[in-house]
């Protein structure tokens, strides 16, 4: 696998939902990938790679005040920067 060291330090845990306190719209914009348990994930909502966890969107449902409904799974967690990639 390639190193996922990039220019710009990601955070240890960050999220997509803007009235989270983990989300960050500066790193974001870039792209960041996340590889759970060795496979690429599009669903991510919410990582933590310290405590080896994320929070995946189920499809699209969501609750009645319209956030995804999300699932906690816990194991090896890898994030970096799409766009560090090809540089």
């Amino acid at each position: 696998m390639t190193e996922p060291s990039q220019t710009t330090a990601l955070p240890d845990r960050m999220s997509v939902n803007p009235r989270s306190p983990f989300y960050n719209e500066e790193i974001l914009a870039k792209g960041v990938g996340i590889r759970f348990k060795g496979e690429e994930k599009t669903n991510v909502e919410e990582y933590c790679i310290s405590e080896g966890w994320v929070r995946l969107a189920l499809g699209n449902k969501v609750d009645r005040k319209g956030n995804p409904l999300t699932i906690l799974q816990k194991g090896p967690v890898e994030a970096w920067i799409k766009g560090a990639e090809t540089d």
